[in-house]
């Protein structure tokens, strides 16, 4: 099971902002686990902080814009796309700005930064959302997007334009690892024909050919060219010859559509967790990306606890044997066949239940349907293997049940089933005593779960 990720330590990113053209100062923080993303806003007076989840997102007309209680965050995507392609779940963003430094319009200086500091592992689990189905999302004018099951998190993407320039691109991003040589120095991109409305509203004060790709396609009267070329800083040139303004070459030839990856990395860190799964985009956008995500965190609520993976062509990694080592229990009471992952925090295990259980004979005869009692009994047989296999003789100690609480029972349990435990440690094991949170689910459905505290105690 992969570890949580925070920074090793702080770093700090200074420039200016895209739209305000301020000059901003960003301090990345190392967090605790469970922490996620968060930014403060360290030049008002109260230094409000506000979570990076698609929830707050106020804002996609030209970059994702973070809002709370009228607080403003503009521009985060870059930043996010970077923390998340380096693995790192939990992070405190200390912005001294409305907007986060646009640098040179591209991702690398933080992957830079972040790799300079290096990264540390934590003591909690990562909590992944594993695709389990495909979900889709459309937008208005052709945009869509959808998410199906994949071992990693991946990315395909299309962009199309009606440009005489730039038309069509695809960008495919395989493996996260490729992030940093692939996609993170992908610049951001405007069209000349956006750009005078942009000034119009006030935006784009530091936008420069330094952080931006600039794409001429549409002629414009040399006069007017010339008036808006003095307006963004650059050159005079032949207002005949349409292409990119830019005097830095394409990094690549499909530069824009691996931006748009990046955006699309940047926008779904949002949802607050790594994703196990493929993404295929057509003509993704900020909108149609944010949109997308709360999609995502909808179905995460809805499902608040996710199955494990379940795998039965994979051997176990503790049998029925080595579980009659570990604890006490026997016929008719051992209500673990195996266990298939564990480590120090957690334990999945399996039951799977046959119509010849002795307490369907009396539970009930005619509707045989396992009883909740024993149910969580078996979580507690996992979660006190989950604590005995680290003792040197395990044998020669005992698990006992202290207290139960937060019981629920979602869905009956019959012959045929297949259950999969999950049970984690609510905190370390102290003074012998260790509680627990457990989870039956059978397929991708949650039939059970509990809080209960344990004793170990040495046999006599």
């Amino acid at each position: 099971m992969q570890k949580q990720v925070t920074l090793k330590q702080s770093f700090t990113v200074k420039g200016k902002g895209l739209h305000t053209g301020q000059f901003i100062t960003a301090t990345f923080c190392p967090a605790p686990t469970d922490y996620g993303y968060k930014i403060q806003r360290v030049d008002l007076q109260e230094q409000p902080v506000i979570d990076c989840v698609a929830e707050n997102v106020g804002e996609t007309q030209r970059g994702t814009v973070l809002v709370k209680d009228g607080i403003k965050v503009s521009t985060i995507e870059h930043a996010m796309a970077a923390l998340y392609a380096s693995g790192i779940d939990n992070c405190l963003i200390q912005l001294d700005g409305p907007e986060m430094p646009i640098l040179d319009g591209s991702a690398i200086l933080f992957v830079n930064a972040i790799n300079k500091v290096g990264l540390e592992e934590q003591a909690a689990n990562k909590n992944f959302y594993v695709v389990k189905k495909k979900i889709e999302v459309k937008g208005d004018n052709g945009e869509h997007i959808i998410i199906t099951p994949d071992d990693e998190f991946c990315v395909n993407t299309m962009i199309a334009f009606n440009s005489k320039v730039l038309s069509s691109q695809f960008a495919t991003l395989d493996h996260m690892n490729d992030f940093t040589s692939e996609v993170a120095s992908a610049r951001t991109f405007v069209f000349v024909r956006e750009v005078q409305p942009l000034l119009e509203l006030g935006l784009i004060k530091g936008g420069d050919l330094d952080n931006a790709i600039v794409i001429y396609e549409n002629e414009l009267p040399q006069a007017k060219f010339d008036a808006l070329a003095d307006k963004i800083g650059i050159a005079h040139r032949d207002a005949t010859q349409l292409g990119y303004l830019n005097t830095r070459p394409l990094t690549w030839p499909n530069e824009t559509a691996r931006h748009k990856l990046l955006d699309i990395i940047g926008d779904l860190a949002l949802i607050g967790r790594p994703i196990k799964g493929r993404i295929i985009a057509t003509k993704p956008g900020h909108t149609i990306n944010n949109k997308f995500a709360r999609e995502i965190r909808r179905d995460i609520r809805k499902h608040e606890v996710q199955a494990p993976v379940y795998d039965p062509n994979k051997a176990p990694v503790i049998d029925i044997n080595r579980i009659r080592e570990l604890i006490p229990h026997r016929y008719p009471m051992l209500l673990v066949d195996k266990i298939i992952d564990i480590d120090e925090n957690q334990i999945i295990g399996i039951k799977n239940v046959t119509v010849n259980e002795p307490f369907f004979q009396g539970h009930f005869p005619q509707e045989p349907v396992m009883p909740g009692v024993l149910l969580v009994e078996a979580m507690a047989q996992a979660g006190g293997m989950l604590v005995m296999s680290t003792l040197d003789e395990p044998e020669k100690w005992t698990a006992y049940f202290m207290k139960i609480d937060n019981v629920k029972f979602r869905h009956k349990v019959v012959p045929g089933d297949t259950l999969i435990f999950q049970v984690r440690l609510l905190g370390p094991v102290r003074h012998g005593i260790s509680s627990m949170a457990g989870y039956i689910f059978v397929g991708d459905t949650l039939v059970a779960q509990a809080e209960f505290m344990a004793q170990i105690v040495k046999n006599k």
